[in-house]
């Protein structure tokens, strides 16, 4: 398993394409796909966006993504990094927050390698970099 990271409009998937050799064929994405799609999937990017739709069905994002570790552990995961700056006044938003931040922290632990890009730059946070 492989998980990149870092803030929007940042590079995020064009790296997962140089670094890791995939096509943008093999990107899906957590914004519209089927749930179950994720769990065979080349490649998922939007992965915040992903937990925000699992929490609006009920489902808990948390052991959604330990199954997924389970089942598709050679998966590349892009999602942004939302814990930064204020914490929003809405119980939902910072549950939200705690969420995609707990999935982050499963799928980092979980991953060989963990990029985090900054203005298209790829830094190495977990893993060699070939």
């Amino acid at each position: 398993m492989k998980l990149i990271t870092g803030g929007a409009y940042q590079g995020k998937a064009e790296t997962a394409l140089k670094l890791f050799g995939i096509r943008k064929e093999d990107i899906i994405s957590g914004e519209d796909c089927e749930f179950e799609k994720v769990l065979t999937a080349k490649c998922i990017r939007d992965y915040h966006r992903l937990v925000s739709r699992l929490m609006d069905t009920g489902a808990d994002p948390v052991e959604f993504t330990k199954r997924l570790c389970r089942e598709n552990s050679s998966c590349i995961l892009i999602m942004n990094e939302i814990g930064c700056g204020i914490v929003p006044m809405e119980r939902k938003e910072r549950v939200y927050r705690e969420n995609v931040g707990r999935c982050g922290c499963i799928i980092a632990a979980e991953s060989d390698e963990v990029v985090r890009v900054i203005c298209g730059i790829a830094q190495f946070l977990k893993g060699e970099g070939k």
